[in-house]
């Protein structure tokens, strides 16, 4: 059970520390330092290696929560707080997929074809999304340390 909780706070820790020094630190300075195709160019890249250790991120997260779970008796055993992260992190999950199979792909392609504006959108639409699953992963840490109580 340990190792469980260690290997969701690990996951947890990626996914949304990822998320807020990307949105919080990154964005900014790189709008205010780089031209659009600089910017949009080292977006595609941070997140072609940003997003291989989300996936990593949300196996350990849902693994080790399952597991977690059952561990405790299973879905009537645990709390309130317990359901609404597994609910919250599945939104998230819904959230990323759209992020990587639709908005990252349409990004990747612009920048390849240096189709700038679309690049911009599809970048535009990554943020907004990101920023909404920050909110919801800085919830889930709030949820996880209620649930420890």
């Amino acid at each position: 059970m340990i190792a469980s909780l260690i290997l969701h706070l690990l996951g947890a820790t990626v996914w949304v520390g990822g998320m807020f020094f990307a949105y919080m630190a990154l964005r900014p300075v790189a709008a205010e330092l780089l031209a659009p195709p600089e910017r949009l160019s080292l977006w595609a890249g941070v997140f072609s290696r940003f997003f291989p250790w989300v996936w990593a991120s949300i196996a350990l997260l849902f693994s080790s929560g399952t597991y977690m779970i059952f561990s405790l008796g299973g879905l009537q055993s645990v709390p309130w707080s317990v359901h609404a992260m597994f609910g919250i992190g599945a939104f998230m999950l819904i959230i990323f997929c759209i992020v990587f199979f639709l908005l990252f792909a349409r990004l990747r392609h612009a920048v390849v074809g240096k189709e700038w504006k679309q690049a911009g959108g599809a970048l535009q639409s990554i943020r907004k999304l990101i920023a909404l699953n920050l909110a919801l992963g800085l919830l889930e840490i709030a949820l996880g340390a209620l649930s420890m109580i």
